[in-house]
């Protein structure tokens, strides 16, 4: 155990699931010796170890257990079976604030959140100018907490848990609290973590953020330990399970497609059932043609919204014509969140001859590009257009019809990387 920060041995938690609240009761008095509730596991049998040192990362879907397994290691939840041990002194952040007194000012909850650390009073006297000034709420820290805006509060919840100087450090989708500029401070701070050896445990949904820090990733899945290993293994996993194209007999034949040079190929069926679609689509057009369907293929073959940076991905669509049409013109455009244009082309920039088509007809549009785009999300729109009668014209429009998740280990300024070629001499 003297190598290891954590283990978790042949954890699970089982929570019972009541119809009505009266049978809670009558069961809590023992008035009934008919079971009268379902057994829900959020974790089954999950076994891993995290070393001293050692960046572990634990991803999957909503509902995996990943906010559960976390809860049992740092002792908010017990197990319903088995053991988990922890070799050293933990700082979590799970739901930031948690352990707050609304009523104490900043500087009471400092000292609250510390000594349920375990920290004494002179330690945490030691290090409250530093949490004051990674915080940087100024006199609000005299204030009581509930007066505090949000982002104030998790900027100081922040600071007293990564100024502490744990040993272990367990962080559950946190860093992405506060403005911009205090995101990029808890990353620097993170970073400083690692390059001290301290053990981090590590959720998060962003990807690019588990491959760039994690030394291993552990992948949940309805509270099975799906696998573990090297993080863009696991993340290739993690993309095939949120659009339900993952087996493990796929997986089985992996290394054998590798040695053949087989790629992956589309399974039958439509491009959308296989992505994660918007269900508010905004659509409008003549009727005059349809996009009937559409998707996002990344550089290995896999339907997917994730995309890794650096890396060739397509976008495609499907479109069926119900009246004859002269050189029809097929578009995308890419869109951040706050709805600006970042990019987009179609066949009559790229000078593409698309001919006539006549009633019945469908077309098989492929957009094929490398992705240059910064990490972060981002939402496609689809179009066909042309002109009739010498008047621009549009025949079917989908506004914002699916996301695109850009995985990137390392973003420059901007919303492009120009991958920039530096020599210093």
């Amino acid at each position: 155990m003297s190598d290891y920060a954590i283990s978790v041995e042949h954890v699970e938690k089982m929570y019972k699931l009541y119809d009505k609240p009266s049978d809670r009761f009558k069961e809590s008095l023992g008035l009934t010796r008919k079971k009268k509730y379902r057994e829900h596991f959020a974790l089954h049998d999950v076994n891993f170890q995290v070393k001293k040192g050692e960046t572990v990362g634990i991803i999957g879907t909503n509902g995996s257990g990943k906010s559960t397994i976390l809860k049992i290691i740092t002792g908010v939840l017990n197990p319903t079976a088995g053991e988990v041990k922890v070799n050293g002194r933990i700082s979590a952040l799970l739901e930031l604030g948690a352990g707050f007194n609304m009523e104490y000012t900043g500087i009471e909850n400092v000292y609250l959140n510390g000594t349920m650390i375990g920290f004494s009073r002179e330690e945490i006297d030691a290090k409250l100018d530093d949490i004051l000034e990674f915080a940087d709420i100024g006199d609000f820290v005299y204030q009581p907490v509930k007066t505090y805006s949000s982002g104030m509060f998790v900027r100081l919840a922040f600071a007293v848990a990564i100024n502490i100087d744990p040993e272990i450090l367990i962080v559950d989708e946190a860093l992405s609290v506060g403005d911009v500029f205090f995101q990029a401070k808890c990353y620097h701070k993170f970073e400083e973590f690692k390059k001290l050896g301290k053990t981090i445990l590590f959720v998060s949904h962003d990807l690019g953020s588990i491959g760039k820090y994690c030394d291993r990733v552990v992948l949940l899945n309805q509270g099975v330990k799906l696998n573990e290993g090297q993080p863009k293994e696991m993340i290739d996993i993690y993309k095939k399970l949120l659009v339900n194209q993952y087996t493990e007999a796929e997986e089985n034949t992996k290394e054998d497609e590798k040695k053949n040079g087989k790629k992956a190929v589309l399974k039958s069926g439509n491009w959308k059932d296989t992505i994660t679609s918007n269900p508010e689509i905004v659509e409008y057009g003549n009727g005059m043609a349809g996009i009937i369907d559409y998707g996002v293929m990344d550089s290995e073959g896999n339907m997917s919204n994730s995309i890794e940076k650096g890396t060739e991905f397509t976008i495609m669509m499907k479109v069926e014509f119900k009246e004859k049409i002269s050189d029809p013109i097929f578009a995308i455009t890419i869109k951040d969140l706050k709805g600006t244009e970042i990019a987009g082309t179609n066949t009559m920039f790229e000078s593409i001859n698309t001919g006539v088509v006549k009633p019945g007809d469908k077309k098989s549009i492929k957009f094929t590009q490398k992705m240059d785009l910064q990490g972060g999300d981002y939402l496609v729109s689809l179009g066909c257009t042309g002109y009739k009668d010498g008047d621009f014209t549009v025949y079917h429009r989908l506004y914002d019809v699916f996301n695109i998740t850009v995985i990137s280990q390392k973003n420059t300024v901007g919303y492009y990387d120009m991958n920039s070629d530096i020599v210093v001499e």
